[in-house]
């Protein structure tokens, strides 16, 4: 078990509505992981889109009654708007936004740029000149609507290297910094907030490994330091597919579960407890004390609300 004197961890779930018994795994894996080396635990409430609610304060009492306490009150991203455009202005003044006055559905019928990802920005709005840019902006406004405005990165490939993963490369289009409709955009405000929070490694799930490269770039753009990554494996639903609410009993408050259960099965879903013939985890002390990352089981795991997890 590696040891540390300082840096910051962090777990920033979406308050839109109850975790899911995989979001509780990856949130205790980043508090394992920043206890574990000395780091301190910060929580991040990334309430700018979808919001249920309460759903944020029963979040944090999940965690709460699982052992989990942050060491500081949480950072909330809608109370930091200003951050977030002062963080666009140093990139404009930079020269790297640009409006955007594309939909989706344009975005989704352009051709794609040569080796970009499909998917990826096409660029359509980068070059375009004065006149044109007054025309579009003028034909959004008639809609209500403000243009986005987008990082420009070009294309570029960029490569991280994640703690679990190895090296990850990813071709880092023109992403947007604002959206259309004023939101500003998931990777913009996790770069800035880690970046004013002093996060010196981010632990999550594996489905966003790809984003590290462009976060690791806009980082850099911003001046910021880059923090390390360890990207987790994922809890899969019966049909292989990325856990989700809408996949029956799968948050904490619909299972019934004790505490003592969800450090069973956790530590058995990640190749520990009592397959290795040791006793299962009972408490999120068990679990620091206990989970070695360096033989973390990183095939994902399928999720069976049924298989009732016995901690004895």
């Amino acid at each position: 078990m590696s040891t540390q004197t300082c840096g910051v961890g962090r777990f920033a779930p979406s308050p839109s509505g109850d975790l899911h018994i995989g979001n509780i795994r990856s949130g205790l894996l980043a508090y394992a992981r920043a206890r574990q080396t000395g780091r301190r635990f910060l929580w991040r409430i990334e309430d700018l889109d979808r919001v249920q609610p309460g759903a944020a304060e029963s979040q944090l009492e999940v965690f709460a009654e699982l052992g989990v306490v942050p060491d500081e009150p949480p950072l909330v991203q809608s109370e930091r708007t200003p951050a977030y455009a002062e963080a666009i202005r140093q990139l404009a003044s930079a020269g790297l936004v640009y409006e955007c006055y594309c939909s989706r559905r344009d975005i989704q019928q352009a051709p794609s740029a040569p080796h970009s990802p499909p998917g990826a920005y096409p660029g359509t709005c980068r070059s375009l000149g004065a006149a044109e840019r007054a025309a579009q902006r003028q034909r959004l406004a008639g809609l209500g609507r403000l243009p986005a405005l987008r990082l420009r990165a070009e294309n570029r490939q960029v490569t991280i290297t994640d703690a679990l993963l190895g090296p990850v490369t990813a071709v880092v289009d023109d992403m947007v910094l604002r959206r259309g409709d004023g939101v500003f955009a998931y990777n913009l405000t996790v770069v800035v907030d880690d970046g004013a929070s002093g996060i010196d490694e981010v632990v999550r799930g594996d489905d966003l490994a790809t984003s590290a490269p462009r976060q690791t770039h806009l980082a850099q753009q911003l001046g910021l330091v880059e923090p390390g990554w360890m990207h987790v494996p994922l809890v899969l639903n019966a049909a292989g597919r990325r856990l989700a609410k809408r996949d029956g009993a799968v948050t904490y408050q619909q299972l019934g579960w004790t505490p003592a259960e969800v450090f069973a099965w956790v530590g058995e879903s990640l190749g520990f407890g009592a397959r290795t013939g040791k006793p299962p985890w009972r408490s999120v002390e068990d679990m620091i004390e206990n989970l070695d990352f360096e033989r973390l089981d990183l095939e994902p795991t399928v999720f069976r609300p049924t298989a009732r997890p016995s901690p004895r």
